[in-house]
């Protein structure tokens, strides 16, 4: 695994984030370095997609990156005629996960697409995957995804929806940044690193509350959502069909 040292140094002028080559080829370290609970998030939705898998029906991983909840869904399937499509917008993260998946020796059939999940056609599906994703989409943008998401949805599926959350609670709030914050630092990033990093996904990466997560997954057509893991400002929800 390759050590993440993009915000090692310090950088004059500070780009805004982007799921590039040198992200893609970091990201496995840099994601179980700042967020606290990944491991645990990915490993029980191998549990969740053994429970939710329906026969005959497609599993969407969208905004997959390196695979990581397509590979734990993979795990998961028990039911027959399942096929999973995995889904993210940045060539190098795909080409980095189609090396993976051609090393793993799972007889559910894969589809890899690079492209926008906005525009992915949802049919169908019995679990559907945001890791982490929804927060880098445009909050005019996120209603439409997840109402097309429920609707390509069979009854009794699930979105697992994993995000990054602030609180109303200003004092809360302020805390909770400094124990992610602290929980970076534990895991060998540097204060100058910490900064960059913030500086560089302020414009890109744009959490919101749970109670807002909650209102808009009913709006867009759940019969019932709540969060089945957070730890610190990091969350993941469970919303049935």
């Amino acid at each position: 695994m390759q050590r993440d040292q993009i915000y090692s140094e310090s950088l004059a002028g500070i780009a805004d984030f982007r799921f590039d080559a040198q992200v893609a080829d970091v990201f496995s370290d840099m994601i179980e370095r700042s967020v606290p609970g990944y491991r645990a998030i990915i490993t029980m939705i191998e549990t969740l997609t053994e429970r939710y898998a329906q026969p005959n029906t497609t599993l969407y991983d969208l905004g997959c990156s390196l695979g990581g909840a397509a590979f734990s869904m993979r795990r998961g399937i028990t039911a027959q005629g399942c096929r999973i499509v995995a889904v993210d917008n940045s060539p190098a993260m795909i080409e980095r996960c189609r090396k993976k998946m051609e090393r793993d020796h799972s007889s559910v059939p894969v589809e890899l697409i690079c492209g926008d999940i906005r525009e992915i056609d949802i049919a169908e599906a019995s679990v559907v995957v945001l890791n982490f994703t929804l927060q880098f989409i445009p909050p005019a943008d996120r209603l439409n995804l997840l109402q097309k998401i429920s609707a390509g949805m069979r009854p009794g599926g699930v979105l697992i929806l994993s995000e990054k959350v602030v609180f109303a609670d200003d004092h809360l709030n302020t805390l909770l940044i400094d124990i992610h914050h602290d929980f970076k630092r534990a895991h060998g990033y540097s204060d100058l690193e910490i900064s960059q990093k913030r500086t560089a996904l302020e414009n890109v990466l744009i959490p919101e509350t749970i109670a807002t997560h909650r209102e808009r997954l009913e709006q867009a057509g759940f019969s019932s959502c709540d969060v089945w893991f957070q730890c610190f400002n990091f969350m993941s929800m469970l919303a049935v069909k």
